[in-house]
């Protein structure tokens, strides 16, 4: 089903990246360190969604102050506010979330699954209390009850409750499900940044 996809979408997966590449500097795929089913960390890809060489301070701040339980959302969003790192090109990208088209290879590869908790940075899974551990105890998705849940209106706590709530209740109908609801909250402008 991975290569059928990937072969279905490969004429628009060269196009996203050569107009990433034409728009600004540096590789169109981003390849980024991330942990996994077991705590296992894998080599996960997307599509470059933001300037080359920029540092992740602020995102750091932000999931820290939100696993404090602080409220960090600006006009409902959990994202940091006008994200100066990231292109154009890239919020188009991040809001329709072609950005994560790439992780079929993950799934290919058997690293992720098409529906799981969302695959964590290995600095953000060092943050995370213990309770959440059981989200490791499955493959991470490409989407998930969060991404159906809200996006980017659903803070880092609320997401790995939601998290758990997947891995405890998780069942073919309800993976089929979260499935079939992607795509509408994908369309839905105000659940994205």
């Amino acid at each position: 089903m991975t290569i059928v996809a990937l072969l279905a979408l490969a004429i628009p997966l060269i196009v996203i990246g050569l107009v990433i590449r034409w728009t600004s500097v540096g590789p169109a795929l981003f390849q980024q360190r991330r942990v996994g089913y077991g705590g296992k960390t894998f080599t996960m890809y997307k599509f470059r969604t933001m300037r080359t060489g920029v540092g992740d301070e602020m995102l750091r701040e932000l999931i820290a102050a939100e696993l404090r339980g602080e409220d960090t959302s600006v006009d409902g969003s959990y994202k940091l506010d006008g994200d100066p790192r990231v292109t154009p090109i890239g919020a188009f990208l991040r809001k329709t979330s072609l950005d994560e088209l790439p992780q079929l290879i993950n799934v290919l590869f058997g690293d992720m699954s098409l529906v799981g908790p969302r695959p964590c940075l290995e600095w953000e899974a060092r943050m995370f209390p213990s309770e959440f551990q059981p989200r490791f105890s499955v493959r991470p998705g490409i989407t998930g009850l969060w991404q159906v849940s809200g996006r980017s209106t659903v803070s880092t706590l609320e997401m790995l409750h939601l998290d758990l709530t997947y891995v405890r209740t998780r069942n073919l109908i309800g993976d089929l499900s979260i499935l079939v609801r992607t795509v509408p909250s994908m369309l839905r402008e105000s659940g994205a940044r």
